[in-house]
C-alpha cells in the first residue's frame, strides 16, 4: 500500500510505521503532486492552501486523505465524497493553543491592552487604564462548542464568566443552531469557533450584530467568512458593538488597503492562534501514526471527516 508523506514528519512517524506500507517522502508540494498520483494513503499538507488543494487534487486512488488542519475550506470535497476517500482532519492537534488565543483576545478586550502596548511604544505613562472590563460575573456565548469551543468555555468559567455553548445537534448543555439568534442581547461575549460551511457563511450578519449589545464584544477564532465583514465595520463605526478580535478574516493575507485594519476597535492577530504552539506537529504525528494502524486493520480512524457536512 503506497503512502506519501511530508519528509519533516520522517523522524517522528517511520519509526511507528506498521509492516505492508509503502512510503514516500515529499519535501515539496510539486513532489507531493507527483507523487500522490497513484497512492493509497496520502497526507499532503502543505502552508499554501492551494498547493494542498491541488496535492489532494492529484490523489485521484486516494483511499485515505490525513491532514493536520481542521479545517478543510481548500479542498474540493464533493470530488474526496465521489471517489471514495476518507478524510481524517487535525481537530485537536492545536486545540489548546487556540482556545488560549481566543481567551486572550477576550483579555485583551476586557483591557484595551492594544492600548496599553501602544502606549508603552510611545513612552508614555496614562494617567488611566484604557481599558476596564470585568470578566467576572460576564457572559459568554461560544458558537461552535466542539473541542476548540469545549476548551474556550472551560477557561472563560475559569475567570467567572458564564458560557453557553452552541452545537449544531444541541448537545446536552448546549443549545442548538436555532436557538443562540434570539438570546444574543444577553451576551457580552460572542466567541466564535464554528467550522465553515454552507449554512454558518456570513452568520455575523446586519441583523445580528443589531441583536447584541452595544457593548459586546466578537471574538472570531473560526473562520473569516463566519461573518460578514461590511456589515461589523458598520456595527462598530456606528457603536452598535462595542468592537471585535479577529485572529481570522476574509482574504487571507488582509490587503493592506483593507478598511478593516483601520477600522477603530478592531484587533488583528493575523490568524496566528493555531500556530503559536510548539507541540502541533508531534501531535499530528502521533496522530497519524494512530490512524495508520488502524486503516490498516480495518478499525475506526479518529477524527474522521463526515464530507457530506464539511467537517
Amino acid at each position: 500500500m503506497k503512502a506519501v508523506l511530508p519528509a519533516l514528519a520522517r523522524p517522528l512517524v517511520e519509526p511507528h510505521l506498521p509492516p505492508g506500507v509503502d512510503v514516500h517522502w515529499f519535501a515539496t508540494p510539486e513532489q507531493a503532486i507527483e507523487l500522490v498520483a497513484d497512492a493509497d494513503i496520502g497526507w499532503v499538507d502543505s502552508n499554501v492552501p492551494g498547493q494542498w488543494a491541488a496535492a489532494a487534487a492529484a490523489g485521484t486512488k486516494l483511499k485515505w486523505l490525513s491532514t493536520i488542519y481542521a479545517g478543510l475550506d481548500p479542498l474540493d470535497k464533493p470530488r474526496l465524497l465521489a471517489q471514495g476517500t476518507r478524510v481524517t482532519n487535525g481537530s485537536g492537534v492545536n486545540a489548546h493553543t487556540v482556545a488560549e488565543y481566543a481567551v486572550m483576545g477576550v483579555l485583551v478586550a476586557a483591557k484595551r491592552f492594544d492600548q496599553v502596548v501602544r502606549a508603552a511604544d510611545r513612552h508614555e505613562w496614562p494617567r488611566d487604564a484604557p481599558g476596564k472590563l470585568e470578566l467576572f460575573e460576564t457572559q459568554a456565548l461560544v458558537i461552535g462548542y466542539g473541542t476548540i469551543g469545549r476548551l474556550i468555555g472551560e477557561r472563560l468559567a475559569g475567570f467567572g464568566v458564564t458560557v453557553t455553548g452552541v452545537t449544531r445537534t444541541a448537545a446536552p448543555g448546549t443549545i442548538g443552531p436555532d436557538a443562540w439568534r434570539a438570546r444574543l442581547p444577553e451576551f457580552d461575549w460572542i466567541v466564535l469557533a464554528a467550522p465553515a460551511t454552507p449554512e454558518s457563511k456570513a452568520m455575523i450578519g446586519e441583523a445580528e450584530l443589531r441583536a447584541c449589545k452595544p457593548s459586546a464584544w466578537i471574538v472570531n477564532v473560526g473562520r473569516g467568512d463566519l461573518i460578514d465583514q461590511e456589515a461589523l465595520i458598520e456595527a462598530i463605526n456606528k457603536r452598535r458593538i462595542a468592537g471585535a478580535f479577529l485572529d481570522t478574516v476574509t482574504p487571507e493575507p488582509l490587503p493592506p488597503e483593507h478598511p478593516l485594519w483601520t477600522t477603530p476597535n478592531i484587533i488583528h492577530s493575523m490568524h496566528l492562534s493555531g500556530r503559536s504552539q510548539t507541540r502541533m506537529f508531534v501531535r499530528a504525528a502521533e496522530l497519524f501514526v494512530a490512524n495508520v494502524h488502524a486503516f490498516l486493520a480495518g478499525e475506526p480512524l479518529k477524527n474522521e471527516v463526515d464530507l457530506s457536512a464539511g467537517y
